[in-house]
C-alpha cells in the first residue's frame, strides 16, 4: 500500500473514530437523562448501556488499528 492510500485510510479511520466517540457520548447523556426520570424504563437503560459498551469495543478496535501497540 502506498503512502497516500495509507494516509487516506488513516483519515477515514479517524473520522469513524470521531463519529463513534460522539455516539458514545450521546448514549451516555441519554442514559443519564433516563436515570433522572422518576419512572425510568430500566429495560431501555440496559439496552442503551449494552449499545454503549459495544461502541466502546469498536472505539478500542479502531484506536488499535490507528496506533497499534509496538513492543520495543
Amino acid at each position: 500500500m502506498n503512502t497516500n492510500a495509507k494516509m487516506e485510510q488513516d483519515e477515514v479511520l479517524r473520522v469513524k473514530l470521531a463519529v463513534l466517540r460522539r455516539e458514545h457520548r450521546d448514549l451516555d447523556e441519554a442514559i443519564e437523562a433516563l436515570h433522572e426520570r422518576p419512572n425510568a424504563d430500566m429495560l431501555t437503560v440496559r439496552r442503551l448501556k449494552k449499545q454503549k459498551l459495544a461502541l466502546k469495543d469498536q472505539i478500542a478496535a479502531l484506536e488499535d488499528r490507528i496506533l497499534p501497540d509496538i513492543i520495543a
